[in-house]
C-alpha cells in the first residue's frame, strides 16, 4: 500500500470564494478536508480539488465528492471538494434559458479557475505545497477539470478524469452534459462544440493526466476517453489511461459501487501520484 508522509486530514470548512467580488454566485463552494501537518509535511503535502459530476445539471456531491475527499484524507492528501455552477435541473427540465440566462460555460470553468486561486493563495496556512495542487472529476466534472488543464493559463499540476465527458460531437457526445453547458442555442452551435471538444485543444503545456473509465459506462461513451487518450498521445502529454472492461459509471471512491475490477483505479491512482512526485510518498508492499 501506499503511504503519504503526513499527519491525518480532519479540518472541514465551506468557502464562499466568491464572496465579496462582482461575481454573483452565492451556491458555489468550497469544501475544505484539510489539516494541521509538521513543517515537513507543509512542504510537501499534494492536494486535489474534486469536482463531482451530474451532468452539469447537478452534483454527485457523496459519492464523487465527499466520499472522494475522505478517501483521499485517508492517504495524506489534502481535498476539496468544489461545488460549481451548474443548470439545475428544474431549469434543464424548463428549458428556462430560452428565456433567461442561467448558468452556463464558462461559469463552472471560472469557479474552477477560482478553487485553484484560493488554494494556492491558502496553501501556506493550509499545510500544502502550491506547486502539487491537482484537480480530479467525474463524468461532467471530468470535463471541467480537462478544461482547466486546457484553457487556463494557471493550471493544475495534474489533473484527473474519471469517465468523463470529453467531446460534444456526435457519435459520441453525452448529451444532456453539451446542453445543460453551452446552452438551449448554443448546442446548435458548430463553434461552441467544437471549442468545448476536449481532443481538439490538449496544448503542448497540459499537465500530468491521470485517465480512467470502463467499457460497459452506459453513460458516458466510452470512446470519449480513448479520444482524449489518443489526443493526450499525438501531443507527447505524459498520461497513464485505463480502460477497464467492468464497472460502468458513478462508482466514485466507493466501496460497494462498480465492480472490484474497476475500483482498483484508486491504489494505481496513488501509483501514480508516487511516479509523478517520489519525494512524497513512501511506498510499501
Amino acid at each position: 500500500m501506499l503511504l503519504f508522509c503526513v499527519l491525518p486530514l480532519n479540518a472541514r470548512q465551506k468557502v464562499r470564494m466568491w464572496d465579496g467580488t462582482d461575481v454573483k454566485a452565492k451556491s458555489v463552494t468550497l469544501e475544505v478536508f484539510a489539516g494541521d501537518g509538521d513543517e515537513a509535511s507543509r512542504r510537501s503535502k499534494p492536494a486535489v480539488i474534486v469536482c463531482p459530476g451530474g451532468s452539469y445539471c447537478w452534483h454527485d456531491y457523496d459519492t464523487e465528492g465527499t466520499a472522494v475527499a475522505r478517501w483521499l484524507n485517508d492517504n495524506g492528501i489534502a481535498a476539496f471538494v468544489l461545488n460549481y455552477r451548474v443548470q439545475g435541473v428544474f431549469d434543464y427540465i424548463m428549458h428556462t434559458r430560452y428565456v433567461v440566462r442561467g448558468n452556463r460555460y464558462p461559469d463552472a470553468l471560472m469557479d474552477a479557475q477560482k478553487a485553484l486561486q484560493w488554494v494556492r493563495e491558502h496553501a501556506d496556512s493550509l499545510g500544502i505545497d502550491p506547486h502539487r495542487v491537482g484537480m480530479m472529476g467525474f463524468s461532467a466534472g471530468g470535463h471541467l477539470v480537462m478544461s482547466a488543464a486546457e484553457f487556463l493559463d494557471h493550471k493544475p499540476n495534474f489533473v484527473v478524469p474519471i469517465y468523463p465527458v470529453v467531446t460534444m460531437h456526435k457519435p459520441y457526445v453525452h448529451k444532456r452534459s453539451r446542453r445543460a453547458l453551452l446552452g438551449e442555442y448554443g448546442k446548435r452551435r458548430k463553434a461552441m462544440r467544437d471549442s468545448l471538444s476536449l481532443e481538439r485543444h490538449v496544448p503542448a503545456d497540459c499537465p500530468p493526466v491521470f485517465l480512467v473509465n470502463c467499457k460497459d459506462d452506459p453513460v458516458v461513451k466510452y470512446q470519449n476517453s480513448e479520444l482524449l487518450d489518443s489526443a493526450l498521445t499525438a501531443k507527447g502529454i505524459p498520461h497513464r489511461y485505463i480502460q477497464y472492461n467492468t464497472g460502468g459509471h458513478g462508482f466514485g471512491a466507493s466501496d460497494e459501487k462498480g465492480t472490484a475490477e474497476c475500483r482498483q483505479w484508486r491504489m494505481e491512482f496513488l501509483r501514480w501520484l508516487n511516479e509523478i512526485f517520489p519525494e512524497i510518498c513512501i511506498f510499501t508492499e
